[in-house]
């Protein structure tokens, strides 16, 4: 571990960090498809952290973050969730750390805090979601043991117009 690893600690969210939490939220924003509106975008991973700063931290749900130089330098959301196979699984909600702390350990320290409380409650596999052009983030997973289980494809509809046309040719 690097002296810029030791220095960082995890623990768990207290009411104090909600302010530096929240500003952290944007960063979600990151590599999400370009055709989405991002004023849309920007609200609602600011509703997502704060849905799960409401939770709280109960057997079901938890928060961690991440302090290094005294300052909140990342947090992680953890819950448990059915998988559609009827599994439960651990489920990363967010992952953010700070662009100053990028680099430096805090997203692995992080992810292997989130792998713990997964393995506390007895949950066998963890899982997480993040945006097809985010490489950087899909990148970090994978070089930390996480495959891609699922894709999400996405068209635009064609407008009335354009498809009553092409209806009517056929």
């Amino acid at each position: 571990m690097s002296a810029e690893q030791s220095s960082v600690t995890i623990r768990p969210y207290r009411d104090e960090d909600r302010d530096a939490v929240l500003a952290l939220a944007p960063r979600l924003t990151e590599g999400v498809a370009t055709w989405r509106d991002a004023a849309a975008v920007a609200e609602a991973v600011r509703g997502w952290v704060a849905g799960s700063l409401e939770q709280g931290d109960d057997d079901g749900n938890g928060v961690l973050v991440a302090v290094r130089d005294g300052r909140v330098a990342g947090f992680v959301t953890m819950a448990a969730r059915r998988h559609f196979t009827g599994q439960m699984d651990a489920y990363i909600g967010e992952l953010v750390v700070s662009a100053g702390a990028e680099r430096t350990g805090v997203g692995r320290a992080l992810v292997e805090a989130a792998e713990s409380w997964a393995r506390d409650r007895g949950l066998r596999r963890i899982t997480l979601e993040t945006g097809a052009a985010n490489a950087r983030a899909r990148s970090f997973y994978r070089a930390l043991g996480y495959a891609e289980e699922e894709v999400r494809l996405s068209k635009p509809v064609p407008a009335g117009d354009d498809a009553a046309s092409r209806a009517q040719e056929e």
